[in-house]
């Protein structure tokens, strides 16, 4: 989750590039479904949909660089995962078939739970580096105090730019 923060933003016109390609992505996956029938085409509708989601996630990720938007994506791949399972469970019948959805939620659930975990800790990262950043702002302030003038005006709206205060 670390590398969130890291992310590279792209430009406005790269993220519209790209999510034009996604969407020709899926129509293509979505389209090719058709020549299917039965169970085995919804499986493949809900694949297509889920890649999507989850490159959307991603997208907007990179869009951002936000850890929040990088929870996200574990999100849209356990919701993605979840459904293609669901729906691949529908082949099979009587116990098998509760087991396979027993399955599926469990898988779902812990997936569920990690994504939570992490958002937690995303959370709390956020925090301590707005409180580090907060305190390192205050030592600045009181180094400019020192100073008269130009000099201490110039120390100050240094210290507010670097600190984004």
């Amino acid at each position: 989750v670390c590398v969130a923060a890291s992310a590279a933003n792209i430009t406005p016109a790269a993220y519209d590039s790209a999510k034009k390609d996604l969407e020709t992505t899926y129509k293509t996956e979505r389209e090719a479904c058709n020549s299917m029938s039965g169970n085995a085409k919804d499986v493949c509708v809900e694949t297509a949909k889920g890649k999507e989601k989850v490159a959307m996630a991603r997208l907007q990720h990179m869009r951002s660089g936000d850890a929040k938007d990088m929870v996200k994506v574990a999100e849209a791949r356990s919701e993605a995962n979840y459904e293609v399972a669901k729906e691949m469970c529908d082949d099979q019948a009587g116990n098998a078939k509760d087991v396979c959805v027993a399955k599926a939620k469990a898988d779902h659930d812990k997936a569920k739970a990690d994504a939570k975990a992490n958002k937690s800790v995303v959370e709390a990262r956020n925090d301590a580096a707005e409180s580090k950043n907060k305190s390192d702002y205050k030592v600045a302030s009181e180094r400019c105090d020192a100073m008269s003038g130009n000099a201490k005006d110039s120390c100050m709206a240094s210290a507010r730019a670097r600190y984004g205060q």
